[in-house]
């Protein structure tokens, strides 16, 4: 009887074990958060009444799919929206997963598709107040914009010394896919301080918190800085080289002789016109009829190249050319010594900084809204799914169960009009995976002068299959050109041999007025296209 009352005790025991674990299993499988816009979201999602955001957000369906998300449904505005969580989710126990779909329905040339996870405001807050300024914990998702490419991960964290936040950015982000297609995006934040970041279930990025190198600036302050009350010595000396003081300058030394001479030994080619102008009038040019001499001014033929001159070795006024001078010295300067009171480079001394702390873990603010604040030049940016999770796998369901079946539909549609315009999944597949190598090479730090064009290139070649392989050609020439000049240039700064545009470098306190800069260009690139065209101007001689 005794042992039948421990066989059933051992049994029940046994039954609550796996319930217990049973429990936790189906606890774990449910988000934190979740939002997946099959009802409408007027009365949840709280649209920003800010003046500067009149884009219309719309609750409609996917293209080519019965799934419905959240869509920016005008080109050229501002958008802000909002959900306020039931409860902050804290971010210091354990994992959190971060994740969203979006899809850049007609492209994405300027703007954004990010995600901003706000922390808890210091008084009260109003949700319809929503902007640019309404402070975040995190901000996460792709922004795409003049020389701007990239899946931001920017986390706001505030120095327990200072009491400031600082906006600490991801370095070398990967790069935002250049289809059409639904994307799923994915921030992990795990308890061993490491990030990762995946695209469609695939790592892109892992990066360390407290790495130097992954973070800019970097999370925890350098321990010390250099002294700014530290002044150079007036008497010290940092010229290494210095002009030879007893050097003289040679007596045949003629700083007055010119680079260039005629050259006395040259004649003048045989057959040389000397009495026929390299230009004539067209002798077929006409006046036009509705040419007006008092408003217009007096009418002359356009010009042409005298036909007489194609045969000749020259026309006009025959002049020696010039040859270099032999005897040219250019100005003279004393030749260069070893200066006697050099002292080094002067560095002011270091000194504690009193910015520095040390941390075992960041110190995450918890997330108590989730919100869209965008700025685009594009319309049909559709968000859907998003989602805040405490274990990887439950992430992993949903790209399974919601996007995955989206995105194999899309990518089937997108195979069949590839076929159909003659580009197989091969070279397609190839050209993407030069477009990353090529966006990657732009955050070369050596190349950072030279970055706006390089990305100007790199779109066009995306847009223009015919124009790839000539501008990659072109960006390689580039980067070999400034290669060879930082190696064999002395300490001339290196220049591209492109002509490239002066680009800013006061950088302002956040990354995202940087790229709004970009966007209000682009916005006012796409009014001036609606202005009234110019008068048409009446030219009196041909223009070459």
């Amino acid at each position: 009887m005794e042992e039948r009352n421990r066989r059933i005790c051992m049994r029940l025991c046994l039954l609550l074990l796996i319930g217990c674990f049973a429990s936790q299993i189906f606890a774990s499988s449910d988000p934190i958060f979740h939002e997946s816009f099959d009802e409408s979201f007027d009365g949840s999602w709280i649209v920003s009444e800010k003046e500067d955001y009149k884009g219309i957000w719309k609750h409609s369906k996917s293209e080519g799919h019965d799934d419905y998300g959240l869509l920016v449904s005008e080109p050229a505005r501002k958008y802000a929206i909002v959900k306020e969580l039931d409860d902050p989710v804290k971010l210091k126990d354990g994992t959190i997963v971060l994740q969203f779909e979006t899809r850049l329905q007609n492209g994405l040339e300027c703007g954004g598709a990010y995600l901003k996870y706000l922390r808890p405001q210091e008084s009260v807050w109003i949700a319809k107040e929503f902007d640019n300024d309404s402070p975040y914990s995190i901000m996460f998702g792709p922004d795409k914009c003049g020389a701007t490419n990239k899946v931001h991960f920017i986390l706001k964290h505030k120095n327990p010394k200072t009491g400031e936040y600082v906006e600490h950015h991801l370095k070398f982000p990967p790069s935002v896919p250049s289809d059409k297609l639904t994307h799923v995006y994915t921030a992990i934040l795990k308890p061993n301080n490491e990030l990762q970041i995946l695209i469609d279930g695939e790592e892109k990025k892992k990066a360390n918190f407290f790495s130097d190198d992954d973070f800019e600036p970097a999370l925890i302050p350098p321990k010390t800085i250099p002294d700014p009350d530290d002044m150079k010595p007036e008497d010290w000396d940092d010229k290494p080289k210095i002009s030879d003081p007893d050097a003289v300058k040679p007596e045949d030394w003629d700083e007055d002789a010119p680079m260039e001479i005629e050259d006395e030994e040259a004649e003048k080619p045989e057959g040389w016109l000397d009495d026929e102008p390299e230009e004539i009038d067209d002798p077929e040019a006409v006046k036009p009829e509705d040419w007006d001499d008092e408003e217009d001014g007096e009418w002359e033929a356009p010009k042409i190249e005298n036909p007489r001159c194609a045969t000749a070795p020259g026309c006009g006024e025959w002049k020696r050319p010039t040859k270099m001078n032999p005897a040219y010295k250019g100005k003279w300067h004393a030749p260069l010594i070893d200066n006697p009171n050099y002292k080094g480079i002067w560095k002011p001394q270091e000194i504690p900084n009193p910015a520095y702390f040390e941390l075992d873990r960041p110190d995450f603010e918890p997330i108590a809204a989730i919100g869209i604040e965008i700025w685009t030049m594009q319309d049909g940016i559709l968000f859907d799914n998003v989602l805040i999770a405490s274990a990887e796998e439950v992430a992993e369901l949903y790209r399974d169960s919601a996007w995955k079946p989206k995105f194999e539909v899309e990518k089937e549609k997108q195979k069949a009009e590839d076929a159909a315009s003659g580009v197989s999944d091969g070279l397609k597949g190839f050209r993407k995976a030069v477009f990353d190598v090529l966006y990657m090479i732009t955050d070369i730090p050596f190349l950072s002068e030279h970055k706006e064009k390089i990305m100007d290139l790199i779109e066009q070649a995306e847009k223009q299959a015919n124009l790839t392989i000539g501008i990659i050609v072109s960006i390689v020439v580039v980067i070999l050109s400034v290669l060879i000049k930082i190696l064999f240039g002395g300490k001339k700064q290196a220049k591209a041999t492109l002509e490239v545009a002066e680009i800013s470098n006061n950088k302002e306190s956040s990354e995202e007025k940087e790229e709004q800069n970009d966007k209000e260009d682009a916005a006012e690139q796409n009014d001036k296209k609606d202005a009234a065209a110019p008068p048409r101007r009446r030219n009196t001689r041909r223009e070459n």
